[in-house]
């Protein structure tokens, strides 16, 4: 009489398999929206945290002190500090800023420095004196300096000896604004005592809506736009993020990302504090330093960006690249023509992707360990299309004008299957509108659009395109802005970047459409870094555009190439285009060592682009 039960069950088990493998119930089950989603134990956690007086980071930080107090909390440069040592160290650095400098309960300080304990201890102590934290980059130099310091408002900037030349040259502007600069190194901070608690009374007016940090856009567009985090959502992201990654106190996470961003900062220092981890934290990205740092650290997971990943791979064979623990990487933008590269030299199985924006929302994450869901950004099963499908939609867009095309009745087009368009996502009127700039209402009314699908409704623009295709995965496509028309049709530069990047003799390529005289659109422009090894005289210049006639549509092979020594980026390693779109492919106004080339109409190969080449262009003596 079993026999038909065990049958009945195997059969049930089968059926059970096939659906979750068709609309990817455990993953929608597992990750919710994005993965980040609060369940309703976190808001009652919260609500207990708020009952208990315990609302920050810091607090979290302070029963992780109490509960492992010899438990590793951060590597630095080969010096390991205990998290009762590293509590200690933030209770002189926070009676400092009560008993020196007065800060007040809701006060903004700005703090700008690179990757050290004495940023992370700044940081936490800001937080246990009621203090919010405007994080500068400290990349920053002249009015951009000035810029972000002015707009947080703060009386006092805490800069590290380290950025001491940055700030200098616009200490007068900033002490005309009443700024006072403040000046920390190592020494400093070890000179301070006093560790007496701090009164818990200066953390009884903090609401979960009371800013927290000041986190600034990296500024690719115009100044740097401060995006502010509420207390709450610093949190929950903290936590949500640590059962994601299902981060234990074993864990060790590299990181040297920069800590005044939201991916080191949010998504992994935070994370990392909920799970009573281990922090290994870099000084600043170094080809020479990455492996070692995490070899000798034990680390188990590492941040990246996908260009850091790109530079890794091109860089030279390191001793250490497998004599490591690491079992996962965690970050966003790798690319797909490093994603299995990366892997297999550097022998880490899982790569999680994400995608966030400081000023966005909508996180999507994909752990990937195979082939499905390689290259995506994550995966969309019919249990989440059920319970959001209504609140993030991808529409039609203009990529010229940058407008979203509506039908005859006015109202936005939803694309169809492995169709790009631009992420929205619904906001509810009625409701706090978050994110927003600190300061800048036009900005933050900027991302807002009216109307889209009805009269009255509300939504964010994400300002990226995506494809969503038939399986449920979804993949980033470009950034509104970068994506160009050239002969009527739609050109995605990341596309076209990664197609150019996979030639041997390209190390790396940042690829952005260029004006021309007399014609509509915008031409395909490629800068590129030759490879090691490879130089102008050996460069094979008819391989390069059989290769990108091969891997692209017609359309979208670039026209020119700009051969650089270097690329630009910014100092959380996204790619800067804004020089090269200016100069555009006028050879008299590119500036530096640059070379241009052109794939002149009819050519096998891409030759050199003179001035006079440009002038025929200009006369229409020369199509493209």
């Amino acid at each position: 009489m079993a026999l038909p039960l065990l049958t009945g069950a195997a059969g049930t088990a089968a059926l059970a398999a096939y659906l979750n493998a068709k609309y990817h119930i455990a993953h929608d089950l597992r990750t919710g929206r994005g993965g980040l989603i609060p369940t309703q134990a976190d808001l009652d956690w919260i609500d207990q945290r708020y009952s208990q007086n315990k609302k920050l980071t810091y607090h979290v930080f302070e029963d992780q002190a109490q509960k492992q107090p010899n438990h590793t909390f951060l590597i630095f440069e080969g010096k390991q500090w205990t998290y009762a040592e590293f509590l200690q160290a933030t209770l002189k650095v926070a009676n400092w800023l009560i008993r020196d400098l007065d800060v007040k309960v809701g006060e903004i300080v700005a703090l700008d420095g690179g990757n050290s304990p004495e940023h992370v201890m700044l940081w936490l102590a800001l937080e246990a004196v009621g203090g919010v934290i405007a994080f500068i980059n400290n990349n920053l130099t002249g009015d951009g300096l000035v810029h972000c310091v002015k707009l947080c408002e703060s009386r006092y900037l805490l800069a590290d000896a380290d950025v001491r030349p940055n700030v200098e040259p616009v200490r007068s502007q900033l002490e005309e604004s009443n700024i006072q600069i403040k000046i920390y190194d190592p020494s400093f901070i070890l000179s301070l005592s006093d560790t007496a608690p701090i009164d818990t009374s200066r953390h009884s007016t903090i609401t979960p809506e009371s800013p927290r940090t000041l986190i600034y856009t990296s500024g690719t567009t115009g100044h740097p736009k401060g995006v502010v985090a509420p207390t709450a959502k610093e949190l929950l992201v903290g936590r949500t993020t640590a059962r994601y990654l299902r981060l234990k106190p074993s864990d060790r996470f590299y990181t040297c990302m920069p800590l005044y961003h939201g991916a080191a900062h949010s998504l992994c220092t935070t994370p990392t504090i909920h799970a009573g981890g281990t922090l290994v934290l870099g000084r600043k990205f170094s080809h020479a330093r990455f492996w070692p740092e995490v070899s000798q650290s034990r680390a188990t997971i590492i941040q990246y960006v996908g260009e850091l990943c790109r530079y890794l791979l091109n860089g030279p064979k390191n001793e250490f690249e497998r004599k490591h623990c690491v079992k996962m990487a965690w970050g966003n933008g790798m690319r797909p023509d490093v994603w299995e590269p990366f892997r297999e030299r550097f022998g880490i199985p899982v790569i999680n992707e994400l995608y966030a924006a400081t000023d966005g929302m909508g996180a999507i994450f994909n752990r990937n360990e195979g082939e499905f869901t390689k290259h995506a950004l994550g995966l969309r099963g019919a249990l989440w299309n059920w319970r959001f499908g209504g609140e993030e939609v991808r529409v039609k867009m203009d990529v010229d004008t940058e407008d979203i095309m509506r039908d005859a009745n006015g109202f936005a087009i939803v694309v169809g299957a492995d169709e790009p368009g631009q992420v929205l996502h619904k906001l509810d009127p009625d409701a706090p509108l978050h994110p927003g700039y600190y300061n800048n209402d036009a900005a933050t009314e900027k991302r807002r659009i009216r109307d889209v699908f009805r009269k009255g409704d509300l939504w964010f623009k994400s300002g990226d395109m995506m494809r969503q295709d038939g399986c449920g995965r979804v993949y980033f496509v470009d950034r509104l802005g970068d994506t160009f028309r050239w002969k009527s049709e739609n050109v995605s530069t990341n596309e076209v970047a990664d197609a150019i990047g996979r030639h041997a003799q390209v190390a790396e390529a940042n690829v952005y459409g260029v004006s021309v005289p007399g014609y509509d659109g915008r031409a395909g422009a490629a800068s590129i870094v030759l490879a090691d090894g490879v130089t102008l005289p050996n460069f094979d210049f008819k391989g390069l555009a059989d290769h990108a006639k091969a891997m692209l549509p017609g359309y979208a092979v670039p026209l020119f190439l700009r051969v650089t020594s270097a690329l630009e980026y910014t100092g959380t390693l996204k790619l800067q285009k804004g020089r090269c779109k200016r100069e555009g492919v006028d050879p008299a106004l590119t500036t530096g060592e640059d070379k241009l080339y052109w794939l002149p109409q009819g050519s096998d190969r891409y030759v050199p682009f003179r001035k006079e080449d440009w002038e025929n262009i200009k006369a229409k003596k020369s199509r493209l």
